[in-house]
């Protein structure tokens, strides 16, 4: 990998406690995966930066590479990557997102689901 690829995504990874990589922004995204992140991170009232790969062929490839992770979506927590879509989905619905939060010294505030 690039070496200026990879410091552009270590300062995005650790430019926020919350980095989301993903497709589109969290106003727009532009695909399902990266939408239901989004969803699950504004339920639980937790601020987070999202990085729109398409706007940077460079970070959309770089960052496969950077975590060996074939897809985008992909969550960092205070630096860590923590998964996609499929897993952050499953640790939300079993609790361990909120737990992951939690010990991380992340404050959780989740919102009423509306409906």
């Amino acid at each position: 990998m690039d070496e200026q690829i990879k410091t552009r995504i270590e300062d995005e990874i650790s430019s926020q406690e919350i980095v989301l990589f993903m497709k589109g922004t969290p106003v727009f995204p532009q695909c399902g995966f990266s939408a239901m992140i989004v969803g699950v991170l504004s339920h639980l009232g937790v601020k987070f930066r999202g990085v729109n790969v398409l706007d940077d062929d460079n970070i959309r490839h770089g960052i496969k590479e950077f975590t060996n992770w074939p897809t985008i979506p992909q969550l960092y927590v205070k630096g860590e990557f923590v998964g996609g879509c499929d897993i952050i989905r499953e640790m939300y619905e079993s609790g361990e997102l909120i737990e992951l939060m939690n010990s991380r010294g992340i404050n959780v505030n989740p919102q009423p689901v509306e409906g």
